[in-house]
C-alpha cells in the first residue's frame, strides 16, 4: 500500500488548517464537535475522488479514532507486555505513564493518531 503526496496533502489539510480550536478541543469531549471534524476532515479528500465507500470509512474512522482519542490505546498496547509496563489507569491521558516527558507523550500520540489516519485512509483510497 503506497500513501501518495496527494494523500498526505489532503490528510494535513483537513486534520491541520480546517480544524478550528473549537474541534481541537471539544472533538474528545463532544460528538458534535468530532462529527464536524470529521466531515470537514473529508472536504480535501474530495479532489482525490473518492468512491462514497472509501468517503464513508474515511469520515466514520476519523470520528470513532479521534471522539475517543483511539491512538491512547494504541501507544499503551504496544508497551503493556513488557518488563515494567504500567497499567492502564496509570496512563489513560496519553497512552504513556506519567513519568514521561508530557511533550514527548503528546507528540508520540499525535503522530500514532496521524498514522492511524493515513493508514486507514490510503487502504479505503484503494481497495473500496
Amino acid at each position: 500500500m503506497l500513501v501518495t503526496a496527494d494523500q498526505l496533502l489532503a490528510h494535513a489539510v483537513g486534520d491541520y488548517v480546517l480544524q478550528s480550536d473549537w474541534m481541537a478541543t471539544e472533538k474528545t469531549k463532544r460528538s458534535l464537535a468530532a462529527a464536524v471534524h470529521a466531515l470537514t476532515y473529508a472536504l480535501p479528500f474530495l479532489f482525490l475522488r473518492p468512491s462514497l465507500a472509501a468517503l464513508a470509512v474515511m469520515i466514520c474512522t476519523h470520528f470513532v479514532i479521534d471522539r475517543w482519542r483511539l491512538a491512547r490505546f494504541v501507544c499503551w498496547l504496544k508497551n503493556a507486555p513488557w518488563p515494567g509496563a504500567k497499567s492502564w489507569l496509570e496512563c489513560a491521558a496519553t497512552g504513556y505513564p506519567p513519568d514521561r516527558p508530557p511533550w514527548m507523550s503528546v507528540w508520540l500520540l499525535i503522530i500514532a493518531d496521524n498514522v492511524m489516519h493515513v493508514a486507514i485512509n490510503s487502504a479505503a483510497l484503494k481497495w473500496l
